[in-house]
């Protein structure tokens, strides 16, 4: 069978009994233990010099997203001018990591970058329930990789998931991975409808056994999406697939982080449990759209002392 596992853990990708083993073997999830640290992290006291790092930081870890039915090119066109430049009054200010949009949207969203160092990054695989067809999910992806797109948030098929068929969905997400070329991988889980933290234990690990770029916590279509808890646990699977295999894979909470005391608490999560070496936007992100314009706010307040006025940033 076809199998993107590193050398070291490709036997467990054999078959499905053998994935099956090596999943329900992972060490089981202490759900009280795991929020308390989560919850412990997020007191961090953070001083002014680190406070203004953390900002530009996290600015430059968006994924600047629109995913409503209602787009339109021009509010593409915004979005990504908003992303180049994300305060027009101070050049000091770092890029967003990327747009993210729908694959018809993508070719839109390239031409307005005109070449900036920020990414296109398109949701595929019918987004975001990922009810379809393989053939269907795999002519999504290879659409946005055609017009353009750099990434491929995908979603793994969850009810295939909660019905323990682990290997559906790991050879899904190897064929989104070879139809992504070289687009980098993210693999959704929507941590909200995997119901236990043993399950998004399990869906970390099968993601990136199949290869997986980065692992995403949600589409933030849904009532939950990502917290600290869960993205505890990612950055912790993460970390420990990099010991096994040597591998690094990138991280990226979507849904619900709106404001900069919450961004900053996620970055002490990524400094505290999987190391300095994720700190950066090629390892990872927030799916956000809102949140950049409290993290601008904030920059300004540092700067100047005040916060300024409610025309100062652009309305999402």
């Amino acid at each position: 069978m076809p199998t993107n596992a590193p050398a070291a853990l490709s036997d467990v990708t054999a078959s499905d009994g053998a994935l099956r083993r090596f999943l329900h073997g992972l060490p089981g999830v202490d759900a009280v233990g795991l929020e308390a640290r989560a919850a412990s992290l997020g007191t961090r006291s953070i001083k002014t010099s680190a406070k203004a790092y953390a900002i530009d930081l996290a600015i430059s870890m968006i994924d600047l997203t629109t995913l409503e039915g209602a787009d339109t090119p021009g509010k593409v066109r915004a979005l990504a001018a908003k992303a180049v430049n994300p305060d027009p009054t101070d050049r000091t200010t770092p890029h967003t990591a990327a747009v993210c949009v729908y694959p018809d949207m993508v070719a839109t969203a390239k031409a307005a970058l005109n070449g900036a160092d920020v990414k296109v990054a398109s949701v595929a695989t019918a987004f975001p329930a990922g009810r379809a067809a393989l053939d269907v999910k795999l002519a999504d992806t290879r659409d946005a990789v055609a017009a353009g797109a750099d990434e491929i948030d995908m979603v793994i098929d969850r009810g295939a998931f909660l019905a323990g068929k682990y290997l559906k969905v790991y050879e899904e997400i190897l064929a989104v991975k070879e139809a992504s070329g070289s687009a980098r991988l993210k693999v959704i889980f929507e941590t909200g409808e995997l119901s236990t933290y043993d399950n998004i234990r399990r869906a970390s690990w099968l993601g990136m056994l199949a290869g997986a770029d980065f692992i995403k916590t949600s589409t933030g279509k849904v009532a939950v999406n990502a917290t600290p808890a869960n993205t505890l646990l990612m950055l912790e699977a993460v970390r420990d697939f990099r010991e096994q295999t040597g591998v690094q894979v990138g991280v990226k909470p979507a849904g619900g982080i709106r404001t900069s005391k919450d961004a900053i608490k996620f970055l002490v999560l990524v400094n505290e449990t999987a190391g300095a070496d994720w700190l950066d936007s090629h390892w990872f992100r927030f799916g956000a759209s809102s949140l950049l314009n409290d993290l601008l706010m904030q920059r300004q307040k540092l700067a100047t002392g005040r916060y300024s006025g409610p025309d100062y940033v652009t309305v999402d």
